[in-house]
């Protein structure tokens, strides 16, 4: 584990600067090119030392992102896969190109092809294709569209954080959900982790909807939720909480704080994602470890074989994941 002052020195600034950032304190005044660098710092002192990088160039590969680049700084696990694609397209010797949400995507014609990191709609899916035909998607499911995609489980893990609390005795779950949509203001349904908790659960019947609250992915919206429910249930409280992902699970921490409710002793709580600021709340974060290092690094390399391959077959590569137990949870 990366210490404060392992991050502090990378980033240059103070540790507690590092701290406040990494918990979200909305109460530090601090430009988002230093969030940037303090976020990215985190997450690359987590990642594996780089391998030897190619000495050959090999051409230009564009990396897509579905968030503008703010508002990547609120969910981490979009920006580790990015530095897991970016290392492994640097070790393979190719040159990259960023493009977030609000840019203009046309130069994609310029490049080999193309890693396309998030959630799009049908039509957006159809203008990259049109722009290069050379295409991975990384966490969303594409093999509909015949391209090929490098996705995370979710029922395995939803399965082991619910069956963990029952292990605990903990039987009253709730759940902080998130929804999204995308940028051309597509809604993407439910999201996979709700759907797996609220199955599992009706199956022994003992889904409560009243202890599930649904935002974005963020930790203001973590915060906010969280206050509703236990303004909501506050005779009723649930013994245990699954938040859909570290961001929301920082400002369900300190919803909790703030009404003196003791975790893990009243509410346990397990988050998702378990992204470089798990280790750094207060308590630490019990967080399913999904692996953004091996994603990215799997699209890069699904990618590089697709374009010496002379009829591109599309294929999906899915990445298990591990509950990681720290002093959030029981």
């Amino acid at each position: 584990m990366a210490t404060l002052k392992d991050i502090a020195q990378l980033a240059k600034v103070s540790n507690a600067t590092v701290s406040r950032v990494l918990n979200y304190d909305q109460t530090l005044s601090v430009g988002d090119d230093t969030r940037k660098r303090i976020f990215e710092a985190a997450e690359s002192l987590n990642y594996s030392k780089n391998k030897k990088k190619s000495s050959t160039p090999q051409g230009k590969i564009a990396i897509i992102e579905w968030y503008t680049e703010k508002e990547e700084l609120d969910d981490l696990y979009y920006l580790s896969i990015r530095i897991g694609i970016e290392r492994k397209l640097i070790e393979l010797g190719y040159e990259i190109t960023r493009f977030f949400q609000n840019d203009q995507f046309s130069a994609l014609t310029d490049t080999l092809g193309a890693i396309v990191i998030g959630k799009y709609s049908a039509a957006q899916i159809a203008e990259f294709k049109e722009l290069n035909s050379n295409l991975v998607f990384v966490d969303m499911n594409t093999l509909n569209f015949g391209i090929s995609c490098v996705m995370t489980d979710f029922k395995t893990p939803v399965t082991t954080v619910i069956d963990h609390f029952k292990e605990q005795n903990l039987t009253k779950i709730g759940m902080i959900a998130g929804q999204e949509s995308t940028f051309d203001d597509v809604n993407l349904g439910p999201d996979s982790r709700f759907t797996h908790f609220k199955n599992h659960l009706e199956r022994t019947s003992n889904y409560h909807p009243e202890w599930v609250y649904t935002g974005d992915f963020t930790p203001e919206s973590g915060y906010q939720l969280t206050l509703k429910l236990l303004n909501d249930q506050s005779n009723n409280l649930p013994e245990a909480l699954f938040i859909a992902n570290d961001a929301m699970a920082v400002g369900a921490l300190r919803a909790l704080n703030e009404a003196s409710i003791k975790v893990p002793e009243q509410i346990s709580l397990i988050s998702f994602n378990d992204t470089s600021i798990a280790e750094y709340t207060f308590p630490t974060l019990s967080s399913v470890k999904v692996y953004t290092e091996k994603m990215g690094q799997s699209a890069a390399e699904l990618l590089v074989t697709q374009m010496s391959m002379t009829e591109i077959i599309p294929q999906i590569i899915t990445i298990g994941t591990t509950l990681t137990l720290r002093n959030s949870s029981k």
